[in-house]
């Protein structure tokens, strides 16, 4: 067999290694010229007697596959486009055939009559773990990390997942990790019943090749007579205990938006029923399904193709070297610089940590061990990897520590004056060569550089709290910031494993400016005297992740006032709704500042009692019957607001790509991912339906739903945001 990706050694006792090494590659892919060298392979062991059983396994350390390569969805969907304009029912037969092909090669290695088992060295994940599900035997390295995540960016697994995972462990388990798209590590999947040894590294082949020694049977327990489903059958009193739930957990997980999540259960349900082709032809023909949908063609571009070429450095000068980044200065040892510290150390890069006194810097270095403390409790870290990270932190409160940092970034008090004094401080000390970043969530870039002597080194690099958690990262452009400055923060960003995405500068930003729309509907809520309850179901059922008020409370009242009062000093008193000033003011005048006070919108008393709604916010205003409000119109706002204040930053310039604004929203405030994002949403239902929908809120709602001139010109010609503003470079390119 002549095959580019594989490579086959049989030995003394017939048992053959084949091993996935695509060469250029990092990590292994699907590919369609790799589904063919795969299939082939399995005719090939198959005919070939000398063959008793095989071993298949990675050539990549730390990684057996990614799953697939973006080139072969993208050419999947592109393909059904063009096919469907000439031929809808010819489109659909072959769409239906290209979605089943790997579901069905993988049939075919399970029931050759001869054994496979799967060596998983590493990550393991989509349709690789759907391979090793299909194999008759699995091995795990310990380390290794395995998953079906395809629910994640709108679709399914649909190369037998719906049907093995619930036919090697409980229903219930099966329905969580595949709705969650969970990933297990080795341990997990082994007490899931989805792998059947845990190993060292060292062992992982000659244990599977023990396990075909010893006997291992060809047939799958679901091939031969007499199974019993682990859970019992669906029609069963076993079932009847199991599927009321499962409703349940479904609107749990999704609030029924997203069509790949709803295809997972009536896969599972309906596979359950039938014998294995048959339940695998049930999958293959709501894959066909799913894949049609707007949601699946919106996440995927967001959430896998277009998130990947932003970590790739999609907006970076292609004009400025590779930055060797060594040593980086974190100005501010509060809980935002503490948090940023972290990361960098983490990312392998020296770290100065400086605050006002050694104890207020030691401070911050203490968040990092606490971090690491609880990463080793958890089994994530060693000791000795945790004492590598706090070593890679010096703190101090000497300002000359900064004389070698090639980046530094400044995370003091969001103050104006406090920022430009430590700028001066820093520019005293700072290499003539080296980039200065200001962390600020809302303060204009080009204003605080003028404290800098050389603007084109000054950028804004905005973090979302916490540091350690949240992925994502607004790089914001000065009106003077150079193109050195800018390839060097994105090449920091990069070096924490965080996405960005590059702005032009204004108040707010762009995931700021939304995120305050988002919050603004939900004071016009409480002041039209909608629930406040309804408030926060409404934007759950939306697809938000926190409810408005909820994420009021975590991100402080007090900030709200504070950021009002700023927006009347800086743009007039008719900046600011008087009705929402009122409501916080009150709010900030009875002590009520949210999470970090016990109280806010919400009431938060001591564990393990839950947070509740302050029932005395009802009280505030006069409530409507609940029956007589438009639950569905209480979403369309939510959604709205935000998505037109996104379209508003690209009208302006502050957002050029909309990869960015929709992997910024996603990822900086939780849109609903159902949607793609923002721009994704307005595109994904036509420009046209969008203005009309933006057209009757503002005849009932005010003028704020009014459409920007551009989205009304756009609705006129029909077109799209990322057919209006193509993104640069933009590509499919492999996982």
């Amino acid at each position: 067999m002549n095959s580019e990706n594989f490579t086959i050694e049989i030995d003394g006792d017939g048992l053959a290694l084949v091993t996935w090494d695509m060469p250029g590659r990092s990590m292994n892919v699907f590919t369609q010229e790799v589904m063919g060298e795969f299939d082939a392979m399995v005719d090939e062991m198959v005919a070939d007697a000398a063959v008793k059983g095989v071993v298949i396994t990675s050539g990549k350390t730390g990684s057996f596959t990614g799953g697939a390569d973006l080139k072969m969805l993208s050419g999947m969907f592109e393909s059904f486009e063009a096919k469907k304009r000439e031929n809808h029912d010819e489109a659909i037969r072959e769409l239906f055939d290209g979605a089943g092909r790997m579901s069905w090669i993988w049939r075919k290695l399970e029931t050759c009559g001869k054994p496979f088992v799967a060596a998983i060295n590493g990550t393991c994940m989509g349709g690789g773990f759907e391979l090793a599900l299909a194999c008759h035997g699995r091995v795990a390295a310990t380390s290794a990390k395995m998953g079906l995540p395809e629910v994640k960016v709108g679709i399914f697994p649909g190369a037998g997942g719906t049907q093995r995972v619930p036919r090697l462990t409980d229903t219930q388990s099966a329905l969580q990790m595949l709705l969650k798209g969970s990933t297990l590590t080795a341990d997990k999947a082994k007490g899931m019943k989805l792998i059947d040894a845990v190993v060292s590294q060292d062992e992982l082949v000659a244990t599977a090749k023990e396990m075909l020694k010893s006997g291992l049977s060809a047939v799958k327990p679901w091939d031969q007579k007499g199974f019993k489903l682990p859970s019992g059958p669906v029609y069963s009193p076993q079932g009847a205990q199991v599927w009321p739930a499962v409703a349940s957990l479904y609107r749990k997980e999704t609030n029924d938006n997203y069509p790949g999540a709803r295809a997972i259960v009536k896969c599972v349900y309906e596979g359950l029923l039938v014998p294995m082709d048959t339940a695998l032809t049930i999958e293959q023909r709501y894959f066909t399904e799913v894949l049609q949908t707007t949601e699946a063609a919106m996440m995927i571009r967001s959430l896998f193709v277009s998130m990947q070429e932003l970590n790739k450095g999609a907006r970076r000068p292609k004009n400025v070297p590779a930055s060797d980044l060594k040593t980086v200065g974190i100005v501010g040892a509060g809980f935002m610089g503490a948090g940023i510290a972290y990361v960098a150390a983490q990312g392998g890069l020296d770290v100065v940590l400086i605050d006002r006194d050694q104890e207020a810097a030691d401070n911050g270095k203490a968040h990092s061990r606490k971090l690491m403390e609880g990463l080793v409790s958890k089994g994530r870290a060693t000791k000795e990897q945790a004492e590598a990270v706090l070593a890679k932190i010096t703190a101090t409160p000497d300002y000359d520590a900064l004389k070698n940092a090639d980046l530094v970034v400044e995370a003091v008090f969001e103050d104006r004056d406090v920022k430009a004094e430590v700028t001066k401080k820093v520019a005293a000390v700072l290499r003539k060569d080296a980039i200065y970043a200001s962390n600020t969530s809302t303060i204009p870039i080009t204003s605080l550089a003028e404290a800098f002597e050389d603007q084109e080194r000054f950028i804004g690099i905005h973090f979302f709290s916490p540091v350690d958690r949240m992925m994502l990262t607004e790089v914001i452009l000065g009106e003077k910031t150079g193109d050195k400055a800018l390839a060097v923060a994105l090449d920091f960003v990069r070096a924490i494993r965080k996405t960005p995405i590059v702005v032009n500068d204004t108040r707010g930003f762009f995931a700021n400016r939304c995120v305050l729309r988002y919050m603004s509907e939900a004071y016009d809520m409480l002041v039209e005297g909608v629930p406040p309850a309804m408030i926060e179901n409404a934007a759950k059922f939306a697809g938000m992740p926190v409810g408005p008020l909820a994420l009021n409370d975590e991100t402080a009242v007090d900030l709200s006032l504070k950021i009002m009062k700023a927006t009347m000093r800086d743009m007039g008193e008719n900046s600011v709704d008087p009705r929402h000033f009122k409501l916080v003011e009150q709010m900030n005048g009875d002590g009520r500042l949210g999470r970090k006070a016990g109280k806010g919108f919400y009431d938060y008393p001591a564990k393990p009692a839950k947070k509740s709604l302050w029932p005395g916010l009802k009280d505030m205003f006069e409530q409507q019957p609940a029956d007589q409000i438009d639950f569905e119109e209480l979403k369309q706002r939510f959604l709205a607001t935000m998505a037109l204040e996104a379209a508003r930053t690209m009208e302006e310039g502050v957002v050029v790509d909309p990869r960015e604004a929709d992997v910024g929203s996603i990822l900086g405030f939780g849109y609903a991912p159902y949607t793609g994002g923002t721009i994704s949403y307005i595109d994904g239902m036509g420009t046209k339906a969008f203005v009309a929908l933006c057209e009757k809120l503002a005849a009932k709602h005010g003028e704020r739903f009014e459409p920007t001139p551009l989205l009304r010109e756009m609705a006129k010609t029909g077109e799209t945001f990322y057919g209006r503003f193509p993104p640069e470079g933009s590509k499919a390119e492999a996982a």
